[in-house]
């Protein structure tokens, strides 16, 4: 049986950690409802092997950068997620910047995610992982913000200003528009305010 779980905050996904009693505990993307999909899992496996007991995850929480889980018999597991198949080091790295003073997953608290090279690196892994901008344009988009990232003022935010712009252009024939959108949006947001 489900119980207790929450929000994994990566950007432009839909990421659930949630507890399953002797189940352990999964980690799952159900982004497309119609197709969830088990992305990371940890089962301690039973109390006592031959006695039906209560025991396992209770619940399991992201918080700050790590799942924590109480387990019902035998104390607390803290986890940090690491980058797989399913989940890049940038979408981990851009939604350990989701940071809360407190967690009461019951209230669901906004999810705001500050203005980082990891958020739009995210974006851009996304879309490489759905082929939603060509191939070679993920390409000189990454080589051009590791290009960037090396500047500072002016110069930074004006190359910041000129990519999104050229990303809103290419938004409009990109196959994943809505995710080009978002790129282009965390690209400009790195540039300071005029």
């Amino acid at each position: 049986m489900a119980h207790n779980g929450s929000l994994v905050p990566v950007p432009g996904r839909d990421i659930k950690v949630q507890g399953w009693y002797q189940g352990g505990i999964s980690v799952f993307d159900w982004t497309d409802p119609k197709s969830p999909v088990e992305i990371a899992y940890f089962d301690r496996g039973p109390l006592i092997a031959d006695t039906l007991r209560l025991a396992g995850s209770w619940s399991a929480y992201w918080y700050n950068g790590y799942v924590y889980s109480s387990e019902i018999e035998r104390g607390m597991d803290v986890f940090e997620l690491l980058p797989s198949g399913h989940m890049s080091e940038n979408e981990l790295q851009a939604a350990a910047t989701v940071a809360f003073d407190y967690l009461n997953v019951q209230e669901q608290q906004q999810l705001v995610w500050p203005p980082s090279f990891a958020l739009a690196r995210a974006y851009l892994d996304q879309l490489q992982r759905g082929n939603g901008l060509a191939a070679d344009r993920i390409v000189e988009v990454r080589e051009e913000l590791a290009r960037i990232e090396g500047l500072s003022g002016q110069p930074r935010s004006e190359a910041l200003r000129r990519l999104a712009i050229r990303l809103d252009g290419e938004a409009e024939e990109a196959a994943d528009r809505a995710k080009t959108n978002l790129l282009a949006t965390a690209v400009r947001d790195l540039a300071p305010a005029r």
